[in-house]
């Protein structure tokens, strides 16, 4: 997906329509937009960070981003398909044309007035996820004309849903904020090998003591315990998405001892990533 402004918009195109089939480092990271935005991962995984909040993502997510919302997708480069590539689809659409529909169409008030009041970065579960999948795959194959009933249809589905959580929330933009996000793209770039708490110190433009001090307060626990807890959220994904041997995906998410990973591992979430992937793997597939 490339950024777009106003000027992306065409005299004959409402909104910007982009399905990717790229390598995971191709993909833009971290951004803030004037416009909404609705992306559909249909492969690949990693971190994401939306306003306040770092958390993993996995394919089959569709993530409603609302204006000046700051975000970024970070694509893992061991979860791709068979070219090793990411593939997702992401509708671009400015206020203005949520504002032309309403004003022309009265049969749209209220869900446009639904989709407006949405402030927070949200994902969608349940049936609604799983229209929204179908309709947006479906969009790569229309014309303009086929496309504009099909994102009327998308506004329904969001503004009519309660099938919905949230990923995100914007706050103000204070200094220690803007540090933190600093913090979490050094985190999401460098988990994967040894990291020290002078080399991420030094990064942010602080002192050691200061940090891990700044760090705890801002964030309720030490930098360390949350590059693990990204460690092994990674390292899940890995175990349910790849065939990659248990071995390889503890040096590949930064821990340096298998034993030390294996205890982390069972101490986070309740048991072996063995049993871990045995347990995923007999789960039904989800959409």
């Amino acid at each position: 997906m490339k950024e777009i402004s106003n000027n992306d918009y065409s005299a004959e195109k409402s909104f910007f329509f982009d399905h990717v089939h790229i390598f995971w480092d191709e993909q833009i990271t971290f951004h803030q937009s004037d416009d909404w935005e609705l992306s559909y991962i249909i492969t690949g995984s990693g971190t994401r960070v939306i306003g306040n909040s770092l958390e993993v993502f996995s394919k089959g997510e569709v993530i409603l981003i609302p204006p000046n919302l700051p975000h970024g997708w970070y694509f893992d480069e061991h979860v791709h398909d068979e070219e090793g590539k990411i593939e997702n689809i992401t509708i671009i659409f400015p206020e203005s044309f949520l504002k032309q529909l309403a004003d022309t169409f009265p049969e749209t008030n209220l869900m446009i007035e639904n989709l407006r009041a949405i402030k927070e970065g949200i994902c969608f579960e349940g049936e609604t996820l799983k229209s929204l999948q179908t309709i947006m795959t479906s969009m790569s194959a229309q014309n303009n004309i086929e496309q504009l009933s099909s994102i009327i249809n998308i506004f329904y589905q969001i503004g009519s849903s309660k099938q919905t959580r949230v990923v995100g929330t914007f706050e103000k933009q204070t200094n220690a904020k803007l540090k933190i996000r600093e913090v979490w793209r050094f985190m999401i770039t460098n988990y994967q090998r040894n990291i020290s708490l002078d080399e991420v110190a030094q990064y942010v433009g602080m002192n050691r003591t200061s940090f891990c001090t700044f760090y705890k307060k801002e964030k309720g626990q030490t930098f360390f315990a949350a590059l693990n807890e990204l460690r092994i959220d990674s390292s899940c994904q890995m175990l349910r998405e790849t065939n990659i041997p248990v071995a390889d995906i503890c040096y590949a998410v930064g821990f340096n001892d298998v034993p030390h990973f294996n205890r982390t591992f069972k101490k986070m979430k309740g048991e072996t990533p063995k049993k871990y992937r045995i347990k995923m793997k007999q789960l039904p597939a989800e959409s």
